[in-house]
């Protein structure tokens, strides 16, 4: 009697519950690995702490905020193949309030990291952040908007949709799991380099 392989799914734990970035994470490792392969993935998410401020406010917060989340997705999900931690962060370059987002991505003994593209922030919500309000909640108050974080996003509300957080973070991951896709080029870590 012929049985078909058991095919054991590739667990990718996404460090957050947010729909926005489960999705880019999916299309991010599609684009990276083709939809062939990854139609055996599971993707899912955990809410995990960051580690850092509601709104990280400069590129190193933000940075560590990611890899927290990756890690603390980890120790919630030790039995996943890959855990991927988004954060995104604001930070004042000259007086002009930019955002952006890190991506971690850890499977292994390998991590790989990228930062998105940065856009700038207009200073009616600029001023929100600085104040304190965390940039979806600025969004929200400005464009008369409910949870636009869960949603388009601050890139979206200001594009018009052309590019939206989804958009946004999706290249990212690709780059990100450069490591995992040229695994010959990128030692493990604690390995010599």
């Amino acid at each position: 009697m012929d049985t078909e392989a058991i095919t054991v799914p590739v667990r990718v734990v996404v460090a957050s519950a947010n729909p926005v970035k489960i999705a880019a994470t999916r299309l991010g490792f599609e684009r990276m690995f083709g939809p062939e392969a990854t139609a055996r993935y599971e993707f899912s998410g955990v809410s995990v702490p960051s580690g850092v401020s509601h709104q990280p406010m400069d590129d190193v917060e933000t940075l560590h905020g990611a890899e927290s989340r990756a890690r603390n997705a980890r120790a919630a999900e030790p039995e996943a193949d890959y855990w991927v931690g988004l954060e995104g962060g604001v930070e004042d370059r000259e007086g002009v309030l930019h955002g952006f987002a890190w991506i971690v991505v850890l499977a292994g003994m390998r991590e790989g990291r990228s930062r998105t593209a940065s856009f700038e922030i207009p200073p009616a919500i600029a001023a929100l952040v600085r104040q304190g309000v965390e940039l979806g909640h600025a969004d929200d108050q400005v464009f008369g908007r409910t949870n636009s974080k869960q949603g388009n996003g601050a890139v979206g509300l200001l594009t018009a949709d052309v590019i939206d957080r989804v958009a946004l973070y999706e290249p990212a991951v690709v780059l990100a799991l450069i490591p995992f896709r040229n695994p010959t080029l990128y030692p493990a870590r604690g390995d010599e380099t």
